[in-house]
């Protein structure tokens, strides 16, 4: 089966994609995750509404330009294309690089802990790319290579014509929905301070995103390498690095679970 049509709905003669509302409801879902978990850390839900005021155009912006960089040539090409993300494009890495230094500045600004507020926030980004992943089935992109497994997706390839492929995006979807509630066991049973679970996120997410890359026929390259898969290997060792350092140093940071019990 050929996948659907990309165009969700047609409103005042505007089509409105399905990857645009499969990324919609994700942030609203990431938003109504993190105003509810937002009280449990000792922060006001109005930071959590900040947050996302400034963090939804800063991702959507660092998503689209981080594919924009490692595309350069098309782009170069067609620049027409760059602010055209209803045609897909919008790398996830980007997008967290800048999530990231949107919280650090609010973060100063308000004067509150960045890892209480990454705490806060982390279970969303999981929960948010499970949901995102599936514009990439309605876009037809983001696939995988030619197999004849029984669980493969058929795809109109613009070289190959109509074949058989690994449905990566599905696989990604997967993988991050048992991230998703393997931090909230962690979170529950084995966390110590806060900070904790926005290393074992980029940890787990990455060691994912790593071999499912591996399958993509898309991926963006850098020096002959697949980028994704090289920000993967960084961020496993950035999670594995971060752990080790929090609980090292845990004297430092107990203070802020105590709010907790």
């Amino acid at each position: 089966m050929i996948a659907p049509n990309p165009i969700a709905f047609t409103a005042f003669g505007f089509d409105v994609r399905w990857y645009g509302v499969l990324i919609a409801s994700a942030l609203l879902i990431g938003l109504f995750i993190g105003i509810k978990r937002a009280p449990k850390y000792g922060l006001d839900p109005e930071i959590i509404m900040d947050f996302f005021l400034y963090m939804t155009p800063a991702v959507i912006i660092g998503a689209r330009l981080y594919y924009v960089i490692f595309s350069y040539d098309y782009y170069l090409a067609h620049p027409e294309e760059i602010i055209a993300t209803w045609h897909g494009g919008l790398a996830i890495h980007g997008g967290i690089i800048a999530g990231i230094i949107v919280a650090i500045i609010l973060c100063r600004v308000k004067k509150i802990s960045f890892f209480a507020l990454a705490d806060v926030l982390i279970p969303a980004l999981p929960l948010g790319q499970a949901i995102g992943r599936w514009g990439n089935y309605f876009n037809q992109e983001a696939y995988g290579s030619q197999t004849d497994l029984p669980w493969a997706i058929t795809v109109n390839d613009a070289a190959l014509g109509i074949i058989r492929v690994h449905p990566t995006f599905l696989y990604e979807s997967v993988w991050n929905l048992l991230v998703f509630g393997f931090i909230f066991f962690y979170e529950d049973k084995i966390k110590k301070v806060d900070g904790e679970l926005l290393f074992v996120y980029l940890g787990l997410y990455s060691i994912g995103r790593f071999f499912i890359e591996g399958l993509r026929t898309d991926s963006l390259m850098f020096m002959g390498l697949r980028t994704a898969q090289l920000i993967s290997l960084a961020l496993v060792a950035i999670g594995i690095g971060g752990l080790w350092y929090l609980r090292k140093n845990e004297d430092r940071f107990v203070n802020s679970m105590i709010r907790k019990k």
